[in-house]
């Protein structure tokens, strides 16, 4: 990828999919990620929210360049990768039912409060607070104990049915035991 003064690369995502952004022999000047629709960079100073894409225009791409762009013009520094790369959660004690980045709307808290009964129900255990439906979200499989993250919008059932028997990645416990041991297959 080139912006007009200076070519830049993107590197292997972490687990919440940010990208770092690299140039030169890889002097990282930040990451870039979405949240929701809108495109989010992650640099020097902090997040800032850059909005959604051009209209056909991918939105990695414009987010990556408006990070070169910030760092051409002097307004961030480069950063070590570590401080843009989102560490693996521990579970050290409840989580909130929100993420951070979550406004604490009524519709938001309802919306979550039914999210995780729902993961409850269906033997998930969340790391953080409800990101939305398509946001990454690190959690726990109770039935085989695999980690990793996982999307509501992936996990929540279609019209009204059950979620899949395929849990995750990796393998579980089988589609017979996932509803053998969970109690909403057996209704």
């Amino acid at each position: 990828m080139t912006t007009t003064t200076l070519s830049y690369r993107l590197g292997e995502p972490d687990w919440e999919r940010r990208y770092p952004v690299l140039i030169g022999t890889g002097t990282v000047l930040g990451a870039v990620f979405r949240w929701h629709r809108d495109w989010i960079t992650l640099t020097s100073e902090g997040e800032n929210s850059i909005g959604r894409p051009e209209k056909g225009r991918r939105g990695v791409d414009q987010a990556a360049a408006h990070l070169v762009g910030e760092y051409v013009t002097g307004r961030i520094t480069p950063v070590p990768l570590a401080a843009v790369t989102a560490a693996v959660p521990v579970l050290d004690g409840p989580v909130p039912l929100l993420h951070p980045r979550m406004p604490q709307t009524p519709r938001n808290i309802a919306t979550a409060n039914k999210v995780m009964a729902a993961l409850a129900a269906h033997c998930w255990t969340p790391y953080t607070g409800f990101p939305g439906s398509d946001n990454p979200w690190w959690q726990e499989c109770q039935l085989c104990g695999w980690q990793g993250p996982r999307y509501w919008s992936h996990q929540r059932g279609r019209n009204g049915g059950l979620p899949s028997t395929h849990r995750h990645d990796g393998g579980c416990v089988g589609d017979t035991k996932v509803r053998e041991l969970i109690t909403a297959y057996q209704q």
